[in-house]
């Protein structure tokens, strides 16, 4: 289900209005324990928390969620989410960019099962290679969060947390089996379980498609893509997962997770057309009570992302990025029920790479560092006294290329007349520049800064019988956003920007159908002396809107879901538009017999072209098939 709630952060000078979107309970209801363990989320303060409790703007979407909405993509179900803009370089698998809050697509923390996922050259995550039937839930949270994880978190944090066997009594088979457009298949095959001590999920899943046209030629048969190749782009990937944890008779808690994707994908380039790529996360931790009212937790990730690039088939480049990240965590529990959390952590980031095989033409070869450390302390407090609430956070980083950086978040919620929360909050955040806005051969610019941000947010829900609806605004501003110049060709820090936003929802049922409805309008402003002082930052529509209805019938379902988006530019000129669109899709579904389901989806029913990024083709009409098996 979807479940939004305010919560206010700490970025930079800045001002935010933010607006959470708070839906009503999903058509379709899990169990009575997997309801309570999707209302509790653990990202916005590293602790396990009801999202009704947190004042961060977080949205949880769990597996019944997932299932019902029949997303196929992460890109499928975050567009949903209030203050999220998504832009696609044309299709499944291709390169995915999220703007949380009108902030950079770098500038949001992807972490699955709590280890840092992102590319250290490109400095975003890979989304479109996480296999959605490997996902048990999603925890979004918006606003930013550097004074908890640290870099990179301005706009926010996006944990993903694999399907782990938890609740599954005794040993549990699933499968699912797809087909549909562009001859696009798809399937799964997993086993799962639990006992009073452990539990367990092992999954391998498979997607392939013949894709379209990914890039589409302006009238000098360049493009986006600089090239003309008007056929159809494909995308294979398989997947396995693997989840395990076990709880000693001493209480100790050990967990071990591992995510593994290889993927194909073709694109249209000139200098590269295809790119074979490995995304892997390896966690494990340990956690105990020494006393009563101390809980400690170690935990270790390792994450790799690798990529082999061609041209027509011939091998051109290849570059490989490696992070290992170390955790110590310790929550106190405090009289009256607060709790302070004292955290250590580091990280180790390193890349290398070459060029046509070339390794005195490398890329590591062009930079000054191929590595890296940071180390990070950090603490925080958690305070309620009836219906008042306190949330106090603090961090210091300790970088080795780019020295020391404070960041802190305030936030104070107050509950009123039984069904309202008012909030209000601050933070401060800050983002490294990545490897290859540094070094990049003919791109990088050794000499930027770090990019830094306040923000400020207040906040109203409202929690009802009938239903939720919150209305939450935010402004922030950043100092040094890093972004590409075109009078130099390369990156280049941009003085000042200030974003506003308001993100308002509401979630209901009316005579047995499930309502749930988002909008959010944003201002992204450069605000940097120049010829492009006052524009909008690039692909952030100033309007967007969700809505989603469904029904159940007996063993029958039915949903429709429209989006919306405003125009937006494509450039840091303003000088070449994006239109506006409006995508509809249909979805319904049938229980054959006690496990067994058949799904179908009809998206982008009116057939609409649009494009999140000049020149880049989205689907049109197209449809998908589903069978599932899984015991309850």
């Amino acid at each position: 289900m979807f479940i939004d709630r305010l919560f206010c952060g700490v970025a930079a000078p800045a001002v935010v209005l933010c607006a959470v979107f708070v839906a009503a309970p999903a058509l379709a209801q899990s169990a009575a324990s997997n309801d309570r363990l999707a209302d509790i989320q653990v990202t916005a303060t590293r602790t396990p928390q009801r999202v009704s409790n947190t004042l961060a703007a977080t949205t949880v979407i769990d597996r019944a969620e997932i299932e019902r909405l029949q997303a196929r993509s992460v890109r499928d179900l975050l567009r949903r989410t209030p203050g999220v803009t998504i832009a696609n370089n044309g299709g499944p698998g291709k390169s995915t960019s999220i703007f949380l809050r009108g902030t950079e697509s770098d500038h949001t923390l992807v972490l699955v099962d709590g280890v840092e996922y992102r590319s250290a050259t490109a400095g975003s995550a890979a989304i479109e290679d996480l296999p959605v039937s490997q996902i048990e839930r999603i925890e979004i949270v918006r606003g930013p969060r550097s004074s908890l994880y640290g870099s990179d978190a301005i706009g926010g944090v996006i944990q993903i947390f694999t399907r782990d066997g938890r609740g599954v009594a005794g040993t549990r088979p699933y499968f699912q089996l797809g087909a549909g457009s562009d001859s696009s298949y798809e399937g799964q095959v997993g086993v799962a379980g639990s006992d009073a001590n452990s539990h367990y999920n092992l999954s391998v899943s498979g997607r392939r498609t013949d894709g379209f046209d990914a890039c589409t030629a302006d009238a000098a048969g360049t493009g986006g893509c600089f090239t003309d190749e008007p056929d159809d782009d494909g995308y294979d990937r398989v997947a396995v997962a693997f989840d395990y944890g076990y709880i000693f008779d001493n209480g100790v808690e050990w967990d071990l997770n591992f995510l593994r994707s290889q993927a194909n994908v073709e694109f249209d380039g000139t200098a590269q057309n295809e790119t074979d790529s490995v995304e892997q996360i390896i966690g494990t931790s340990l956690a105990w009570q020494p006393l009563a009212a101390w809980r400690t937790k170690i935990a270790y990730g390792n994450s790799l992302d690798d990529s082999d690039n061609f041209l027509d088939g011939r091998y051109v480049t290849a570059f490989k990025t490696r992070r290992h990240q170390l955790i110590w965590q310790n929550d106190i529990s405090l009289p009256n029920d607060d709790l302070f959390t004292l955290g250590l952590d580091y990280e180790h980031e390193s890349v290398d790479g070459d060029t046509d095989g070339d390794r005195a033409n490398d890329f590591t070869g062009a930079m000054r560092e191929d590595s890296r450390d940071n180390k990070g302390l950090f603490v925080q407090y958690l305070g309620d006294w009836g219906r008042h609430h306190l949330q106090l956070s603090g961090r210091g980083d300790d970088n080795e290329q780019f020295g020391e950086h404070a960041t802190g978040s305030a936030a104070y919620g107050i509950d009123f007349a039984d069904a309202y929360t008012a909030s209000i909050s601050y933070g401060t955040a800050f983002k490294a520049p990545t490897f290859n806005e540094l070094y990049f051969p003919n791109y990088g610019n050794p000499e930027l800064d770090p990019e830094e941000s306040d923000s400020v947010e207040v906040g109203l829900d409202g929690d009802h019988d009938w239903g939720r609806w919150s209305l939450h605004a935010y402004q922030t501003e950043i100092d040094d956003l890093i972004a590409y110049d075109s009078s130099t060709f390369a990156p280049a820090n941009l003085e000042k920007t200030r974003i506003r936003g308001v993100e308002a929802g509401i979630g209901t049922a009316i005579a047995e159908w499930q309502l749930n409805a988002q909008f959010t309008w944003l201002d992204a402003e450069n605000r940097t002396r120049g010829p492009n002082q006052g524009n909008e930052l690039p692909r952030r529509p100033g309007h967007t809107g969700q809505f989603d209805v469904d029904r159940a019938f007996g063993r029958y379902s039915a949903g429709a879901s429209l989006t919306v988006a405003d125009s937006s530019y494509d450039d840091a000129a303003n000088e070449n538009e994006l239109d506006s669109y409006q995508v509809v899709d249909l979805r319904a579904s049938v229980e054959l017999a006690r496990d067994w389901l058949v799904q179908a989806s009809l998206n982008n029913l009116f057939d609409e072209e649009y494009q999140t990024a000049r020149f880049y083709n989205q689907a049109d009409r197209n449809v998908f098939f589903t069978l599932r098996y899984q015991p309850q």
